[in-house]
């Protein structure tokens, strides 16, 4: 850099941290998210700077510190986002950030659809296996203007930009005073872990059936889905209606099932299926006998059984195959639910009982009902528990003790029994679980349940929505924000993941274990530090970037993606050299 002379006063130059942006930037450059929604969203001639490097901005906010988008002008100028993306700060208020979130809304899913398309490209991925899952992101705040949706699923196959109303923010499961939307999200994985690819937002108070249709329609109108797709999904999904759906457009389907759904199935069956070992294994389980270790060996068997669903649409007849599953860690831990629900029932019950027979003045009969139930609740074990308040003879309510002062003489008694035979006769069924799949036969069940497996990594994505991205809960000012925010935040998931892929596809063969599952966290933690310096001169603003460490310079060159200094070059106008 050449040497000038500065007449004014002495300025000593501000050092600023970049941190995890230092590998963010860059490879948000390399993803081509900026011209992605560039081509998507129309220019305007009024605005400065284009949604799109907006939008990119507000992505790497969200994967290097999480902030309210009040805040975004402040955390652009702490943490030189600024200087790398040349916006200035004081243009980042939160109107134009909510502003760049409504143009986005109208085209968020042709967007990540776009998106997705690059990314399996960079990272040698094809659509052939698609993962889905639903999960529920919170909000705070108030939106009277959210409504529910008045789409019709029946027209989406003609008309899938229907979905242009913002999703019905209703009240949480659990806390009231908090809002929540459900999120339909999916994924291709394979052994190097989850690319999420699309994600929709529905009404908060929708169901898992409704969550797969819509997204299997956004899916067909969006992304070019190859011939022999095979859609995997959890059993809040599985209808007949769901798997016929795919066959008719020539697609399979593997789901869990309600097992009560092929409880008879199982029995009618029971003695004709042929038990194999399933070669699946988790990390831990292989651990544990790569290294002798002495813990317990768990493992899976399958049992597969030709089916037939009936489509609900045409009535015709739907070949299908049903796998089902025997974990021996399940079938203990069904045991041990089984035996801590009824002791905890009888112990319950037994209370109950006694606050009946002391007769208290303020125990009520018509509350009893109410607090038997409350005890029962969801436990499986409460089919086992027969009660019943029985009214007390004359001779029995004589035969009783004086009551304590205060306290009146019981007119009723509760009287329960626990079904020990029911309950050791469901042990047979403990550890089993059940999945459909219309996949063809040259398909194995035992290479079937090992795809079905990897479902996990897509759950470790809907953490990913609710911890570093931090999406949950935040505070937005229209069901449309809170929407096409969701949409962006899908989009930063794949950018975190592709992160930690990219890292992965590079390491040679003969790496260390913990090269070859290097994870997006351990990257961004590795780029906690790393400096820019900005001098003052008589030319202006100058930025130059300080050295990275061997390690930083290391994942930099592993993940193909330049040096602060390089980015910073070629972003930047070069210092006048007159």
């Amino acid at each position: 850099m050449a040497a000038f002379t500065w007449a004014g006063p002495a300025v000593a130059p501000t050092i600023l941290n970049i941190g995890p942006l230092a590998v963010l930037a860059p490879l948000l450059d390399r993803l081509d998210l900026a011209r992605i929604i560039d081509r998507h969203l129309p220019a305007d001639s009024q605005l400065e700077f284009s949604h799109g490097d907006i939008l990119s901005l507000l992505l790497a906010a969200r994967l290097s510190k999480p902030t309210a988008l009040v805040n975004v002008a402040q955390w652009a100028e702490k943490s030189g986002a600024e200087l790398l993306w040349n916006i200035p700060a004081d243009k980042l208020n939160d109107d134009r950030l909510g502003r760049a979130l409504d143009a986005f809304f109208d085209q968020r899913h042709a967007i990540q659809a776009a998106a997705t398309v690059h990314a399996l490209g960079l990272a040698e991925l094809s659509l052939e296996r698609i993962h889905f899952d639903p999960t529920h992101v919170l909000f705070e705040g108030s939106y009277p203007s959210s409504q529910p949706r008045t789409t019709d699923i029946s027209v989406m196959p003609l008309r899938p930009s229907a979905l242009i109303d913002p999703a019905h923010i209703t009240h949480g499961y659990q806390v009231k005073d908090q809002k929540m939307v459900q999120v339909g999200a999916a994924a291709v994985i394979d052994e190097l872990g989850a690319v999420p690819i699309f994600a929709h937002v529905l009404s908060g108070n929708q169901n898992g059936h409704t969550a797969i249709h819509e997204h299997f329609q956004l899916l067909q109108h969006h992304l070019p889905l190859p011939e022999r797709l095979l859609m995997i999904s959890d059993r809040g999904t599985f209808s007949a209606g769901h798997v016929a759906r795919l066959h008719r457009h020539g697609y399979h389907a593997l789901c869990s099932a309600n097992w009560r759904d092929f409880q008879n199935l199982y029995d009618t069956h029971e003695s004709q299926l042929q038990w194999q070992r399933a070669s699946y294994l988790s990390i831990e389980q292989r651990r544990r006998r790569d290294t002798g270790s002495s813990l317990p060996r768990e493992h899976y068997d399958i049992a597969v059984l030709n089916h037939e669903l009936t489509d609900p649409t045409t009535k015709a007849a739907l070949p299908c195959r049903v796998i089902f599953v025997y974990s021996s860690a399940d079938a203990k831990i069904c045991a041990q639910t089984r035996q801590r629900d009824l002791d905890r029932l009888r112990t319950g019950l037994d209370k109950i009982a006694t606050i009946i027979a002391k007769g208290h003045p303020r125990t009520k009969l018509t509350d009893i009902p109410r607090r038997v139930c409350k005890l029962l609740g969801q436990k499986s074990a409460a089919k086992y528990v027969h009660w019943e308040l029985r009214l007390l003879t004359s001779e029995e309510q004589a035969a009783l003790p004086t009551p304590s002062r205060g306290c009146r003489q019981p007119t009723h008694r509760l009287v329960y029994t626990l079904d020990e035979a029911a309950a050791q006769a469901d042990t047979q069924y403990d550890g089993l679980s059940v999945l459909v799949t219309t996949a063809p036969r040259t398909d194995s069940a035992n290479s079937l349940f090992s795809k079905f497996k990897e479902q996990n990594f897509l759950e470790t994505g809907h953490h990913q929505y609710k911890t570093p991205l931090a999406v949950s809960p935040v505070f937005l000012k229209s069901p449309r924000r809170v929407e096409a925010l969701v949409c962006l935040l899908q989009i930063a998931l794949q950018v975190y993941q592709m992160l930690e892929r990219l890292y992965r596809q590079s390491v040679s063969a003969d790496a260390p274990p913990s090269e070859k599952r290097m994870t997006a966290e351990t990257i961004l933690r590795t780029f906690e530090v790393q400096g820019l310096v900005v001098e003052k001169t008589r030319v202006g603003r100058v930025v130059h970037a300080t050295q990275p460490t061997r390690r930083q310079r290391q994942i930099l060159n592993q993940l193909d993606l330049p040096t602060p200094a390089k980015f910073i070059a070629d972003r930047l106008a070069p210092v006048p050299t007159g």
